[in-house]
């Protein structure tokens, strides 16, 4: 496992804003108070970024709320491991129509302050 300490440098930042926008596929993490991995396809798109879509009757959405912060191990295409990054959950919002009706959206960010 690769672990990144972002803190203030600004090419770790610029890197991992590369990264997030263009090469990470998938999340997987571990929600307390449930026995099994969760494991999602990495969602961009122009109006929203990075974010996952979870089905409305999914465990995982009672146990996590806006503001919290996980450990989420992130899988790229151009790295040969994964990298665990403390991430926070930006927000949750229902979809009502079209393609992923009854599904949310999980916006993820990245926090700077990695240790």
């Amino acid at each position: 496992m690769m672990h990144i300490s972002i803190g203030d440098n600004s090419r770790n930042r610029k890197f991992l804003q590369r990264l997030q926008r263009d090469k990470l596929y998938s999340v997987e993490f571990m929600v307390e108070g449930l026995p099994y991995l969760f494991q999602f396809k990495i969602w961009n798109t122009q109006s929203k970024q990075m974010f996952i879509m979870v089905k409305e009757s999914s465990d995982i959405l009672s146990r996590i709320k806006e503001g919290e912060s996980f450990n989420m191990k992130y899988y790229s295409s151009v790295l040969e491991y994964p990298i665990e990054l403390k991430t926070k959950i930006d927000y949750l919002t229902k979809e009502k129509s079209g393609r992923f009706k009854n599904h949310y959206l999980v916006g993820l960010k990245i926090l700077s302050n990695q240790r």
